[in-house]
């Protein structure tokens, strides 16, 4: 069976699967991938292992490995789950060949969709493990009055004064995250994090905001419109699609409202310029992002499968 015919019958399945998951077309082959492919059971799959890299204090570093092997699989057939445990066969074999073992800066990920179900006892077999999530949240779930307001919370605009506190919120989020494996602590975060949110100041149009609660700063939200989101909008079937990029409350204002208010912010601001879909990432095993972010109105869209180091 050829590519698209592989490719047209997994569009074919998934269709049933979940309506918010865009097309995806056949695989091609882009520099330096590897196509591979294998049968089972009346069934088949096609896969694309792409391998990139990130050096140690670019602003991606802490949420992957330096180097990954990520493999895209579209699978088809009675038996999906056969066809995909014999391209795990066929991607194992090829990962010895190109991946140093026991590097644990190295990774091998697989993203499936979340509710394509699977497959899943197969990857934990070999080794994988469901690390982090793109959830996603329809538009329009908000009354035209807006969400209700928070005693003693107060959201603005990030300005340049408060780059301090919006780095040390940052940091605290990602010395929390690393406990759960979606990310990793680098040397020089501090000054990378700083670079990075330094852009976000002052903007005439807002993409970082700053809760106080009775007049201190211990939360903040940071967003990316449509018009800056070409990176993920392949990753969902809408045309406006929204990122929300982090939510960080301090630990003193946890469970005090600042994260849902925050929250509602965002999605409020979101709703007003016509996005269809807000899109974010999130640890799976995080046990507070996980439900905050599911009552939010958020659901799981893909699962990023993750073996680090990609070759044990």
């Amino acid at each position: 069976m050829n590519s698209h015919a592989i490719a047209a019958g997994h569009a074919e399945r998934l269709a049933t699967v979940d309506a918010l998951l865009p097309e995806m077309p056949a695989l091609e082959p882009v520099d330096g991938s590897v196509s591979l492919s294998a049968t089972a059971d009346d069934s088949a799959a096609a896969g694309l292992s792409v391998r990139t890299e990130a050096g140690p204090d670019s602003v991606d570093s802490p949420w992957r490995a330096l180097v990954e092997h990520r493999l895209e699989a579209r699978l088809t057939g009675p038996r999906p789950e056969a066809a995909l445990d014999a391209l795990l066969t066929r991607w194992d074999e090829h990962l010895k060949a190109v991946a140093p073992p026991g590097d644990v800066e190295t990774a091998a990920t697989v993203v499936r969709p979340s509710r394509d179900s699977a497959g899943s006892a197969e990857l934990l077999r070999r080794g994988f493990a469901p690390v982090l999530v793109i959830a996603v949240r329809p538009a329009d779930r908000l009354t035209m009055t807006g969400p209700p307001a928070t005693p003693g919370v107060h959201i603005r605009p990030a300005e340049a004064d408060d780059l301090e506190t919006a780095v040390g919120l940052e940091l605290e989020l990602q010395r929390y995250d690393a406990q759960f494996g979606s990310v990793t602590l680098r040397e020089g975060a501090k000054e990378t994090i700083t670079a990075d949110l330094s852009k976000q100041l002052g903007r005439e149009n807002p993409t970082l905001w700053i809760a106080e609660l009775y007049g201190r700063p211990l939360g903040m939200v940071r967003v990316q419109f449509p018009d800056e989101t070409s990176w993920i909008r392949d990753r969902v079937a809408a045309d406006r699609v929204g990122y929300l990029s982090s939510l960080a409350v301090a630990e003193p204002a946890r469970s005090s409202g600042v994260g849902s208010a925050l929250a509602a912010h965002a999605h409020q601001v979101f709703d007003e310029c016509g996005t269809e879909a807000v899109l974010l990432h999130h640890a799976l095993a995080n046990p507070r992002s996980t439900p905050f972010w599911y009552a939010q109105g958020y659901r799981p869209l893909w699962t990023y499968w993750q073996r680090r180091p990609a070759v044990r």
